[in-house]
This record gives C-alpha cells, sequence and structure tokens, in this order.
C-alpha cells in the first residue's frame, strides 16, 4: 500500500530543520547551510552538485542514494518553494531549483494564495493548493499512481501532517550543531503518540532516526 514518507530531514542536536531569518539569500535560514553537509559529502551529493565523486561510499550515501526512490509524486509548502510571502506579485518565481527542479512528479505546494500549475522541465509540475491534509494526500496518491508520496518542508507542513496522523514514515537525519532559533517539526505536538523508531544507525557526520506510524494506531 503506498505510504507519506519524509526522507533525510536534517534536523539540528536542539530540533531545528531550518535556522531563524529565512530570505532568498540565506533559504535555509541563517546557519542552516550546515544541516545539509553530510548529503553534499557523499558520491550521491558530489553528484547532483556535478563534481567528482571519491568512491567512498558509506551509510550516509546509502540514505542520500533512497531520496525520491518508489515516489511518485510531492507535497511541500510554500516557504520550501520559495521566499515570496502573500499574494503573488506575478508568477516569474518558479522555486529555487532552476528549470530543471529535482522531483520529476507532480508536486503540490500548500499555499493560500493559489496559481496556476507550472511545468518544468524533466517532468515536475508543480500545483498550488489551498486545501486539507487530507485532500491534498488524497490528490498526491492519485498524482502518484501506486507509488509512495514525499513530504517536504518547511517545518509547518511537517507537523500538519503529523497531527493528522498521516506520515507512515518520518527518516530523520540528526547532525550535530546547535542553531539555537529557527523553525522546528516538534512543536506542540507531544510524544506523537501511533510512533515508534524503528531504525537507529549513525556515521562519523550524523545519526540516522526512522520512525513509522504503528498499524492500526
Amino acid at each position: 500500500m503506498p505510504k507519506l514518507r519524509v526522507q533525510n530531514l536534517s534536523i539540528s542536536l536542539d530540533g531545528y530543520v531550518a535556522g531563524p531569518d529565512q530570505s532568498q539569500d540565506n533559504p535555509l535560514g541563517v546557519g542552516g547551510e550546515a544541516l545539509h553537509h553530510w548529503v553534499f559529502a557523499t558520491d550521491h551529493g558530489r553528484a547532483m552538485m556535478g563534481e567528482e565523486k571519491t568512491g567512498a561510499g558509506g551509510l550516509d550515501n546509502e540514505y542520500a542514494t533512497r531520496f525520491g526512490v518508489g515516489i511518485g509524486a510531492t507535497i511541500m509548502g510554500r516557504n520550501m518553494f520559495g521566499p515570496v510571502r502573500g499574494e503573488w506579485p506575478d508568477y516569474s518565481w518558479n522555486g529555487w531549483w532552476g528549470p530543471n527542479p529535482p522531483y520529476h512528479n507532480d508536486t503540490f505546494v500548500l499555499t493560500h494564495y493559489p496559481r496556476p500549475s507550472v511545468e518544468m522541465e524533466g517532468g515536475t509540475v508543480f500545483h498550488f493548493v489551498n486545501d486539507t491534509p487530507e485532500a491534498v494526500l488524497k490528490r498526491a496518491f492519485e498524482a502518484a499512481d501506486g507509488k509512495d508520496v514525499a513530504l517536504g518542508g518547511g517545518a509547518s507542513v511537517i507537523r500538519q501532517f503529523l497531527r493528522a496522523g498521516l506520515v507512515d514514515s518520518l527518516h530523520l537525519a540528526q547532525v550535530p550543531i546547535l542553531l539555537g532559533a529557527g523553525e522546528r517539526i516538534f512543536e506542540d505536538l507531544g510524544t506523537l503518540p501511533g510512533y515508534e523508531c524503528t531504525k537507529l544507525e549513525s556515521s562519523a557526520a550524523v545519526t540516522h532516526i526512522t520512525f513509522e506510524r504503528i498499524a492500526g494506531a
């Protein structure tokens, strides 16, 4: 049965998935880029950046290469899509990723200010939706056509889906840094009843923690 999965979500020791003061110059907030250094140190990350591989492999590379595998659609928040807030002044902003975003599927952007869908190179189509998590997930599963759906950031979007009990698998990459401020996903969520830690693995760079929704919970 298809699942809603959070993959490779980097989180600091003090629980932040982005730093403070997000902007076009700091899309991940001040200090937030350090959360993702582990990805770009892997061969998979180097390949994404067009850099030469080292052949090192390892645990972090295994997790990095799993990103997107078996995924047929994506859900994200407007903060992840870009820095524009409020009414769209125009439709010139089409994401951080250039003409060929890395998703290659139907990608649903949650926003209070919908706009026409945008077709990008490589098969990514951004749909801008103002609806409940349940309704958006239903559309995403239909678009995924039997595959899993990936849930991206930002933090507020992930919290919405966790509160609704819709996330089937949550993989966190805990990075040994302290950000002190920014965006947290574990805010007003209590102890997350209905989820259990099913895997805990560590490399020299990060600790990989996987939570799964308990069947019937």
